[in-house]
């Protein structure tokens, strides 16, 4: 993606957890799979320019569906992660088919990378 120094953390957590985060920051009283706090947005976007902010992804959701995407848990992690930093870098699925479309397109492609046998 052109970032070679940029940094994120990266939390996994279970369902009660990412509820509690999504509550907290999002106002959505339910678990998700996936979430991303951007450190490039906000009051300070330029503090330390190679953080790039959090993913948190629900370990427990991820295990759930990995059946619909005929993953395993652990390649399911994988593409939750690669959503949440496709998020971090302003790619955005809601809003407009462009942008969903997009952002799939990407986000298929660097699993792909990650997991070659897909």
């Amino acid at each position: 993606m052109g970032l070679p120094d940029a940094e994120l953390s990266i939390l996994l957590v279970d369902d009660v957890q990412i509820q509690d985060l999504n509550q907290r920051h999002l106002g959505r009283g339910k678990p998700t799979n996936v979430l991303a706090f951007s450190m490039r947005e906000g009051e300070f976007p330029t503090l330390h320019p190679q953080l790039l902010g959090d993913v948190a992804i629900s370990v427990e959701t991820a295990y759930r569906q990995s059946n619909r995407f005929s993953l395993k848990g652990s390649e399911m992690i994988v593409l939750l992660l690669v959503h949440g930093v496709l998020h971090l870098l302003g790619y955005e699925h809601e809003g407009t088919r462009t942008g969903a479309r997009e952002m799939a397109i990407k986000q298929k492609e660097l699993f792909r990378r990650v997991i070659p046998k897909l």
